[in-house]
């Protein structure tokens, strides 16, 4: 008896903090997870290039694609909360190895993008003290206060989740607040470069576009003569920017443990956060779009300050960098969050070392997984500023970041048909909700894939393939040591029960 309560002591002293957040702290960690400032800084001009004007479009159905994931989410957190989320999900629906792969695949995603998004933060805070280009663009100092800044975000993830999320509630208000002022000062400003139309959104308008060449870019890049899809093979084709503005909303489902009824809010936070990151997108989109040229859409190296100083010149634009700044700081912290979990929840399941299966007693914040996360992490980002080979790695891994992304969503998509396949035709809200639409997100996310790939340089599709392969080889260490996890899924846990 003694020794049966001391495991039961064990285990509860091994479990993450329970009960910390609820419904508005995770939908502030759905929005944060996004980024929408950060993400509209980093990804608008790729997009602009890819679609032209037809950007906004582009994020719409890129967004009902994206709610269909986000649906699936919902409904298998229902089925169990566990910090692994998609690890977990696709393991019990359709196989171990798929399972496993899938929370890899964000594991290796959210590495990559913490590595590269720490450069923009050092920048960015820079740029607020100094004008100097030199010492923003200065490497060592780049990178020195790019590691300090990736320190005291994961420190801020190691002292405890209820830390954290107030944290992220601070930064994603003022980031959001900035934001929807410059737009709504872009709808008012006169004259607007372009005017709206509704084209902008016209699935038969809706065109990709090659890269031109500078002087034909320079006098009209988004001429129709350069178009090479149009439609639906355009949408897919831009579909990776898309998800890239998404994604990161899903850090709700990897935080479900930590949630007061996590069964529930959790997949409600994700839904919550992705209407106001819907909205913001495309409020923000239109609103670019109705203020710069064709040719800063196209060239810009910094787009949020070219749009900010269009409509107000001076040191108060410099507000949209405060707004890039914490979005970028604020989605540093999700992606650490949604890496640490997931390498938690394998730990436990020692399908990766059992280290990274325990908690700080005191934090009840899983330790150790941070802690490898931050040394490897700092490395890699190190080793990029100074080593030319690491560098082009790590920028390739930017491109590869959308195979990622769309592998393991998909396969989130696909799961949660299969867990409830026994209810789908029980009424009509559950065939759409829960058949349907994740269905139809699943086929776009393979369909955007099966188009993007073949336009991968060697590099990038090495970098997003391969770090998924690697994979592998945990998979097959620990599957030989006999983990569970790897064991064939049972009936009941294929099925979840719809209430």
């Amino acid at each position: 008896m003694a020794k049966h309560n001391q495991e039961e002591n064990e285990v509860e002293d091994n479990k993450l903090a329970s009960n910390v957040i609820g419904l508005f702290e995770s939908s502030i960690m759905g929005i944060a997870g996004s980024a929408p400032a950060y993400s509209i800084a980093a990804t608008t001009v790729t997009l602009a290039v890819t679609v032209g004007l037809f950007g906004p479009g582009e994020l719409l159905y890129s967004g009902i694609a994206m709610f269909g994931v986000v649906i699936a989410f919902h409904y298998m957190g229902k089925v169990r909360q566990n910090a692994g989320a998609t690890y977990i999900w696709v393991r019990n629906a359709l196989h171990p190895i798929l399972g496993y792969l899938a929370g890899w695949s964000l594991v290796t995603a959210s590495i990559i993008f913490g590595l590269v998004s720490t450069v923009p933060a050092s920048t960015g805070l820079l740029s607020l003290f100094t004008s100097n280009q030199n010492t923003i663009s200065n490497v060592h100092w780049t990178t020195f206060v790019g590691a300090l800044i990736f320190i005291f975000m994961v420190a801020i993830i190691a002292y405890g989740i209820k830390f954290t999320a107030k944290a992220q509630v601070v930064m994603t208000v003022i980031e959001l607040g900035l934001l929807w002022i410059f737009d709504v000062i872009a709808l008012l400003h006169h004259p607007h470069t372009h005017h709206f139309d509704w084209g902008w959104f016209s699935f038969n308008q809706i065109k990709a576009y090659t890269t031109p060449d500078v002087a034909a870019a320079a006098l009209n890049p988004f001429d129709s003569k350069y178009a090479v899809a149009h439609g639906l093979s355009a949408i897919l084709i831009g579909a990776v920017s898309g998800a890239f503005f998404y994604w990161g909303w899903d850090v709700t489902a990897n935080l479900n443990e930590e949630t007061k009824d996590g069964k529930d809010n959790a997949g409600k936070g994700g839904i919550v956060g992705i209407f106001f990151v819907f909205f913001t997108f495309l409020l923000t989109l239109i609103a670019i779009n109705m203020v710069l040229s064709d040719a800063t859409l196209h060239n810009s190296s910094s787009i949020l300050s070219d749009f900010a100083a269009v409509l107000i010149p001076g040191w108060f634009g410099k507000f949209i960098i405060v707004s890039v700044l914490l979005s970028t700081v604020a989605t540093i912290e999700t992606q650490m969050i949604q890496v640490t979990r997931t390498l938690f929840s394998m730990g436990r399941d020692f399908t990766m070392p059992g280290a990274f299966g325990h908690v700080h007693k005191k934090f009840r914040t899983p330790w150790n997984a941070t802690l490898f996360t931050t040394v490897f992490v700092l490395l890699f980002f190190v080793g990029s500023q100074f080593i030319t080979k690491v560098n082009d790695i790590a920028q390739a891994g930017v491109s590869a970041i959308g195979i990622q992304i769309c592998f393991y969503y998909a396969l989130a998509a696909i799961s949660v048909i299969v867990l409830y396949r026994h209810y789908l035709l029980r009424d009509f809200k559950t065939f759409v909700l829960v058949g349907l639409w994740p269905a139809l997100s699943g086929v776009f996310l393979i369909a955007v894939l099966i188009k993007v790939i073949p336009t991968l340089s060697h590099l990038a599709l090495w970098v997003g393939v391969g770090t998924v392969a690697i994979g592998v080889i945990p998979m097959a260490i620990f599957w030989k040591q006999g983990s569970t996890y790897f064991l064939k899924v049972t009936k009941e846990e294929r099925r979840a029960i719809l209430d």
